[in-house]
């Protein structure tokens, strides 16, 4: 599990295979490897596909194809992210405040990359109907005096919010899995030697063999951690994919909301 270290705040918390593609050393041969069908991970100028979700907690259901004509902001936070509660979401909701009257919808989308008994759907209400927060992000906030009644946040989320499907991952990895999440993680990974892409590979198995669920939404726009944010444009067009705290955030809203006016 990821420690919480002051010089990360801004940036939240980090998926555990960043690590393992930033400590590539050497590979073999992959003439072994049948061909398949890879998934689509969601690129900058996509359209962007409706998001996979457990359910709605907080709000009338929605999604992407609901919202066309509309600017789209897609807030991607972890219950037990304390930068998700210091940047992210307070950025998203003064997004929120500024342009939800000028055609700007602002969505929610709890996830879990990690850390899976914290970041679940019960914590995820408890956050939303009572305001009480729990983890890292209670013993951060309340370093910062940013709590109330000792265990509560001191703002309530104001747009709706959904908690992202999550898959159960299965006891046997195929070998289609694992290249599946490789080339969706690393775009370049055919340009590798034989001798790196193996490496690779094979810390990408061991990496899901520990991992509980996928998390789809998260995992489908390629995100690197929380918080992040998903802009979408009025047409449905993906138009940035931001991981951590982001102060253009308002401006880049700001230019799509007067560019499609």
């Amino acid at each position: 599990m990821h420690q919480w270290l002051k010089r990360e705040q801004k940036k939240g918390r980090h998926s555990d295979v960043l690590t393992i593609f930033k400590n590539i050393l050497c590979s073999i041969s992959l003439n072994n490897v049948k061909p398949f069908f890879l998934p689509m991970v969601v690129r900058i100028g996509d359209k962007a596909p409706n998001l996979k979700l457990a359910e709605w907690v907080q709000g009338k259901p929605t999604n992407i194809d609901k919202e066309i004509g509309n600017v789209i902001l897609i807030e991607v936070f972890q219950v037990n992210c304390p930068g998700c509660f210091i940047y992210g979401i307070p950025d998203a909701i003064n997004i929120y405040r500024n342009y939800s009257n000028k055609g700007v919808t602002v969505l929610g989308v709890a996830t879990a990359f990690e850390d899976f008994d914290k970041n679940t759907l019960d914590n995820l209400k408890l956050l939303l109907f009572t305001g009480e927060i729990i983890g890292e992000t209670r013993k951060a906030l309340g370093q910062y005096g940013q709590l109330v009644e000792e265990n509560k946040l001191s703002y309530k989320i104001p747009f709706r919010v959904a908690m992202d499907s999550l898959k159960k991952e299965s006891a046997i990895l195929s070998e289609s899995r694992i290249m599946d999440f490789v080339e969706s993680n690393v775009p370049d990974f055919r340009s590798y030697s034989d001798a790196n892409r193996l490496i690779l590979i094979e810390r990408v198995k061991n990496y899901l063999q520990t991992k509980q669920n996928s998390a789809q939404t998260f995992e489908e726009y390629g995100l690197r951690g929380t918080p992040s944010s998903i802009l979408i444009d009025r047409k449905g067009i993906v138009r940035q994919i931001n991981f951590g705290a982001d102060r253009l955030l308002d401006n880049m809203v700001k230019d799509l909301v007067i560019e499609q006016e």
